[in-house]
């Protein structure tokens, strides 16, 4: 992941990770090349925190070019509809 762009994931998986990850919520990705290295991916929670999650519990969407000023700057995941 480039660390100059923001990417964000859909969260698909969440198992052992029940009180700290939703289904189907979007979450900010931070570039992280050793946690990536090691199958994690460092994402920014609902408390504007980032913390590492297994990668494959993830799916990086595209934020359609309308929508990222509603994402950007936020630093929250985002429930998706």
């Amino acid at each position: 992941m480039s660390g100059d762009t923001q990417r964000y994931f859909i969260c698909v998986r969440n198992e052992g990770y029940l009180a700290s990850l939703q289904l189907c919520t979007v979450y900010l990705g931070i570039s992280d090349p050793d946690a990536e290295s090691h199958g994690m991916l460092r994402v920014v929670d609902e408390s504007g925190e980032d913390y590492l999650f297994p990668a494959s519990f993830f799916v990086p969407i595209e934020v359609p070019q309308a929508a990222i000023p509603a994402f950007a700057g936020r630093g929250l995941a985002t429930r998706s509809s």
